[in-house]
């Protein structure tokens, strides 16, 4: 399954997928640190609890990747491994990626390390987002890195780092990489295109870098020290951006940018591909600062409002659909067209919000709220980093068959019971959707605040009841969906809306689609 997922992440084919933001402590209203993640794929994530683990000298660890647990090799081990939920590990560490690809040539078959293995190994041994960054380097350099280039979100309860890296060729071991501390009070956001150029040599408190990432460049003939130019990471290892990959890419950026930050105006000439454009900055300040619901609601987003909204034109069909099936890219008549890439896609196997707050005990700080399937018609559920065990549901599930049983299952169903029927159906799942994450917001609070005091008695204690309360919230909420898909399916079978009080109503279509069928064929459908 990690190669399906890394196959639709990493490539600039029409599956691109991936969307990450990240948000500092000043940025966010309860001065919390966040990171989001859209894995967008056809794949059912398994959500997994790795237990921390203590290892003898000389011992060697399997190396896994964090979305199964087949073991690609061992490396050597270390004292102690941090027990992680999900992509946070239980001293408040999260990371999140999206692939960038970069130079083909410089990819590693031979390295043991992919991109997820790489995540999951620096979880389980970084106690903050700096020492992730260290232990990333270090184990690129003694055991290969086989991925293509990667940008990843790597945050603790103080910081937020965005870090980019790509391998050093076949037989090579290694990577080049550089990382920027997101300012306090900023965000920024990344989606499978480079986003580092320049950046300073001499700022170690806001930049880290790997001690080769210039000379590299220099030997293979990315850059050269005498251009006069001052280095630019992704000019070197990410060239010749195509306006294909700006539009599919570069568009989520600025929509997530265009929303926190409205009054800054951004443009659209960079993402529509215009000649001569300048690119959209590494970070921004928002407007406000952004709380927990608010970052949710960036995720969630087809360019609503924008002259790209997916919800209006012929493309969106009666019921203002923002989804378009695949292929990305299609031709008709000889000639080639692409649809809009948005944030919110169906293709999402699960979008993932990571919280890290600094002034509770990890085990409560932690919070990883999380959503199987499509953000958009989906709802996060809160699960603590300091749980021991998660709710069935959100364990199991095969995508070849569909299971009742299965949280992802339950979820997709729903999201494609609105998908054709988008307008209609939609305010059913938004009204649910804003009912459970409103409560869960509010009970997250006082489970906070009941957490701490058990804490301060007995950890053990603590963790069974942030166990307890994190399995009750995925099971609810899973139940409550199996409802909602029930309801959905009553209230708007075959077309009608059955409010339940009457006789089912036909309802039509809106007069914009009723004047398009007319334009085009009215004189075979209009009758005296």
């Amino acid at each position: 399954m990690v190669g399906l997922l890394l196959l639709f992440c990493l490539t600039g084919t029409p599956l691109l997928g991936c969307t990450s933001i990240l948000v500092s402590s000043g940025a966010t209203r309860d001065g919390s640190v966040m990171i989001t993640y859209s894995a967008d794929a056809p794949f059912i994530p398994r959500f997994l609890i790795q237990p921390a683990r203590d290892f003898a000298p000389g011992q060697m660890a399997n190396v896994i990747g964090w979305e199964d647990d087949r073991i690609r090799g061992q490396v050597a081990a270390v004292p102690h491994e941090f027990a992680v939920v999900g992509l946070i590990n239980e001293r408040q560490v999260s990371i999140g990626e999206t692939t960038t690809g970069g130079r083909k040539e410089l990819q590693n078959p031979k390295g043991l390390l992919s991109y997820d293995a790489l995540i999951l190994l620096a979880l389980k041994r970084a106690g903050s987002a700096r020492e992730a960054i260290r232990i990333m380097d270090q184990l690129c350099s003694e055991y290969g890195y086989q991925s293509s280039g990667e940008t990843f979100s790597i945050a603790d309860k103080k910081e937020v780092w965005i870090m980019e890296l790509i391998g050093k060729g076949p037989d090579r071991k290694g990577i080049v990489w550089v990382a920027g501390r997101v300012p306090d009070g900023y965000i920024s956001a990344h989606a499978n295109m480079s986003r580092i150029t320049t950046f300073p040599l001499d700022a170690p408190d806001l930049w880290m870098y790997s001690t080769d990432v210039i000379d590299f460049a220099a030997e293979k003939g990315y850059y050269r020290k005498d251009s006069g130019q001052p280095f630019s990471f992704r000019d070197a290892y990410h060239p010749d951006l195509s306006v294909t990959s700006k539009r599919v890419c570069a568009t989520r950026v600025w929509s997530v940018y265009r929303r926190a930050a409205p009054g800054q105006n951004f443009s659209s000439d960079f993402h529509r591909g215009v000649p001569g454009a300048g690119d959209y900055p590494l970070f921004i300040k928002p407007d406000a600062k952004l709380s927990t619901a608010e970052v949710m609601s960036l995720m969630r987003d087809h360019y609503e409002g924008t002259p790209y909204d997916m919800t209006v034109g012929v493309d969106a069909g009666p019921f203002g659909s923002p989804y378009r099936f695949r292929d990305l890219t299609w031709k008709v008549d000889g000639k080639s067209y692409i649809w809009e890439r948005p944030i919110s896609s169906q293709q999402a196997g699960f979008v993932m919000l990571a919280q890290s707050r600094s002034w509770l005990p990890d085990p409560i700080g932690g919070l990883y709220w999380f959503t199987p399937d499509d953000a958009f018609t989906s709802c996060f559920a809160p699960f603590y980093c300091g749980m021991e065990s998660l709710p069935k549901p959100y364990e199991q599930g095969e995508l070849n068959r569909f299971s009742p049983d299965s949280a992802w299952w339950v979820f997709n169903l729903v999201s494609n019971l609105t998908y054709d029927r988008y307008s209609r159906i939609l305010p059913d799942v938004q009204a649910a959707q804003k009912e459970w994450e409103k409560n869960f917001l509010e009970w997250v609070s006082m489970e906070d605040e009941m957490a701490g005091r058990l804490y301060a008695v007995s950890r053990e204690q603590a963790r069974r009841h942030l166990t307890r309360f994190s399995i009750s919230a995925g099971n609810d909420l899973v139940a409550r969906w199996k409802e909602l898909a029930a309801m959905v399916l009553t209230r708007h079978n075959d077309g009608y809306l059955n409010d339940l009080t009457g006789e089912p109503k036909g309802i039509g279509y809106s007069q914009e689609w009723l004047r398009r069928v007319a334009a085009e064929k009215g004189a075979q459908l209009r009758y005296e």
